[in-house]
């Protein structure tokens, strides 16, 4: 059990990578590369809709949100670019970090905020 979920767990990261790269690919289609960019920016944002610390919620979002968006676009993109994309995202040194998904986090948590105020400053 433990050595199917290391398994998958490494396929999950090297996919997140492919869906990175998916985005900025000429040869993928645009509604590819918009589900690509918007899952690309949420797993490789420093930070999470519901933060880690959270309980059970915390991971749950990573464990939802994630692999959702990596398998529709990996049912987008065409197999030949793919196969590509996945060679050349085991290639990959470093993960990346998304600073347009920090932004998009961060205008979320904002946006909360305000109506978490707003909601219970009116008497």
């Amino acid at each position: 059990m433990r050595g199917r979920l290391r398994r998958w767990a490494r396929r999950l990261k090297r996919d997140a990578l492919t869906v990175w790269l998916a985005a900025r690919d000429p040869a993928v289609l645009l509604p590819a590369k918009i589900v690509a960019g918007l899952t690309a920016a949420y797993a490789f944002s420093p930070i999470d809709l519901i933060p880690d610390f959270i309980p059970v919620l915390g991971l749950v979002d990573d464990l939802l949100i994630v692999p959702a968006g990596v398998w529709l676009v990996l049912r987008l993109v065409p197999a030949p670019v793919l196969a590509r994309l996945r060679k050349k995202a085991e290639s990959l040194a470093e993960k990346p970090v998304s600073k347009v998904g920090l932004a998009i986090m961060l205008g979320l948590w904002g946006v909360l905020l305000v109506v978490a105020w707003r909601w219970f400053s009116q008497p």
